[in-house]
C-alpha cells in the first residue's frame, strides 16, 4: 500500500477559516485511507506549534514559518516574471522535505491543496498527482483588477494573467484538477480548454453535528432589536468590501423601516476599514468569538453581500445548516445547489438586499420557513462524507488499501 504526500499553503488545523476547513476535511479523509505526510506553512510560531488530536497519526510533517514579506515576494515576482502568489510561498525547506519524502517513502500520490503549492511537485515524480485549486484564483485577481484602479489594478491584472497560464500548465501536468463547485469547474474548463474527466467538482461540506447543535447560548449579546449578521475572516478583501457596502449602502434603507435593527460583523482580524464601521448605521463590529454558532442562532437574518466571490461560501452553508434565512448576492450564492426563494434569497443589487432583508424582518413566518427549508437541504446534500465520497478513488486508493489502514 502506497503513501500520500499532502501539500497545503496553511496549517490545516484547526478548521477555523474557509480554506482551512476544506483542507482539514480533505486531509482527514485521506488519513483514513493511507499513511499521509504533510508539508505546509505557518503564519507565526504559535500556529506552527498548534496541537491537533490526530497529529501523531501523520506519517511525518514539515511546518515551515512563512517569513517572506509580501513586498519582497513582489520584487522577486517582478524580476522572475512569476505570479506573486508563487514567490511569496516559495521555500527551500519545503522543497527539501518533499524531495526527501518522495525519495525515501513509497509515495504513490501527491495531493496539492491550493495553487501556490503546485510549484513543489517534483518534475520527475512518476506517481499520481491530484490538484485541488478550490477556486479559479486567476479569475479572482482579474475581478480585483476590474473593480480597482491605479497601481493595484495593474498588479492584480498582471497576477491574474500569469496565474491563468500557471493554472493551465499545472492542470495539464496532473491527473485530476479539483474545484469547489460545478460553476468553478465549468469556468476553468472554458478558460483552460481542458475537458473531460480530468477536471472535476468536489464540493465543500458542513460538520452537521457541530452546526446542528441547539443548546448553544449567545455570548456577549444584548438582544434589543432585529439582528442582521455577517460572518467571515475580516482581513479578506471581498469580506471587507462586502461589509463596507452593506453598512454604508444597505443599512440606511433598512433603518428607515426598522430603526432598532443592527448589523453585526463577526470574524477574526478586522482591518481598520472594518473597525471604522462600528457605531455607524446600526453596525456593530464584534470581532472574533469563541463560538460562531451562538451568533448565528441569535441572528434574524444572515447576509452574504459579496461583490466579488469565487467558489462556495461556507458562511452561507453554516447559516443554512442552522436553519437561518439567508440573503446572498448572486456571486455569493453561485456555487450552492439551492433554489432561490425556496432555500435562500438571492439579491441582484443593493436595493434588492435592503428590500429582501426588510421583507424577512417583517414576515417572521416566511423567514422561519425559509430557514427550515435551508436546513433540510444542507443536511440532505452537504455532509462531508457525501461531498468527499469519491476522493479516495481520485487519489488511486482501492477498497483493499483502505481496509488495510482501517485494520
Amino acid at each position: 500500500m502506497g503513501e500520500i504526500l499532502f501539500l497545503t499553503h496553511r496549517v490545516p488545523w484547526p478548521p477555523n477559516r474557509g480554506d482551512k476547513i476544506r483542507s482539514h476535511h480533505f486531509l482527514q479523509k485521506l488519513m483514513d485511507c493511507a499513511p499521509v505526510h504533510v508539508a505546509c506553512f505557518a503564519e507565526d510560531e504559535a500556529e506552527r506549534q498548534l496541537g491537533w488530536e490526530r497529529k501523531a497519526e501523520l506519517a511525518s510533517y514539515e511546518i515551515v514559518l512563512r517569513k517572506k514579506p509580501q513586498w519582497l515576494g513582489g520584487i522577486e515576482a517582478m524580476l522572475a516574471g512569476k505570479p506573486v502568489s508563487l514567490t511569496c510561498f516559495d521555500s527551500s525547506e519545503i522543497r527539501a522535505y518533499v524531495d526527501h519524502v518522495v525519495a525515501t517513502r513509497p509515495v504513490d500520490c501527491i495531493f496539492v491543496f491550493s495553487g501556490q503549492m503546485a510549484q513543489f511537485i517534483p518534475a520527475d515524480f512518476g506517481g499520481r498527482v491530484v490538484m485541488d485549486f478550490g477556486d479559479v484564483d486567476s479569475a479572482k485577481f482579474e475581478s480585483y483588477a476590474d473593480d480597482g484602479s491605479g497601481p493595484m489594478a495593474w498588479i492584480n491584472r498582471r497576477e491574474g494573467r500569469l496565474l491563468r497560464t500557471f493554472e493551465k500548465d499545472v492542470a495539464e501536468r496532473v491527473d485530476h484538477s479539483l474545484f469547489v463547485s460545478e460553476a468553478e469547474t465549468a469556468l476553468f474548463r472554458q478558460r483552460s480548454g481542458l475537458a473531460g474527466d480530468r477536471v472535476k467538482a468536489v464540493g465543500n461540506g458542513i460538520d452537521l453535528e457541530f452546526y446542528g447543535a441547539t443548546d448553544v447560548q449567545p455570548e456577549g449579546l444584548e438582544q434589543s432589536g432585529p439582528m442582521i449578521l455577517f460572518t467571515g475572516q475580516m482581513d479578506y478583501q471581498p469580506n471587507v468590501q462586502a461589509v463596507q457596502s452593506f453598512s454604508t449602502q444597505v443599512m440606511p434603507e433598512i433603518l428607515a423601516r426598522f430603526p432598532e435593527a443592527r448589523f453585526a460583523i463577526v470574524g477574526r482580524s478586522p482591518t481598520d476599514k472594518v473597525t471604522q464601521l462600528d457605531g455607524k448605521n446600526g453596525t456593530v463590529m464584534v470581532g472574533a468569538v469563541d463560538d460562531i454558532r451562538s451568533w448565528i442562532i441569535a441572528a434574524d437574518v444572515v447576509v452574504a453581500p459579496l461583490r466579488i466571490a469565487r467558489g462556495i461560501q461556507n458562511k452561507v452553508l453554516e447559516a443554512m445548516a442552522m436553519g437561518k434565512p439567508v440573503v446572498a448576492s448572486r456571486c455569493a450564492a453561485e456555487g450552492i445547489d439551492a433554489i432561490n426563494g425556496q432555500h435562500f434569497l438571492i439579491a441582484n443589487s443593493v436595493d434588492d438586499e435592503a428590500q429582501l432583508v426588510c421583507e424577512l424582518l417583517q414576515d417572521s413566518e416566511r423567514a422561519q420557513h425559509l430557514g427550515e427549508q435551508a436546513e433540510q437541504l444542507i443536511h440532505a446534500q452537504y455532509s462531508w462524507a457525501r461531498q468527499l465520497a469519491k476522493l479516495p478513488s481520485l487519489c488511486g486508493l482501492t477498497t483493499s488499501s483502505i481496509a488495510e489502514v482501517a485494520a
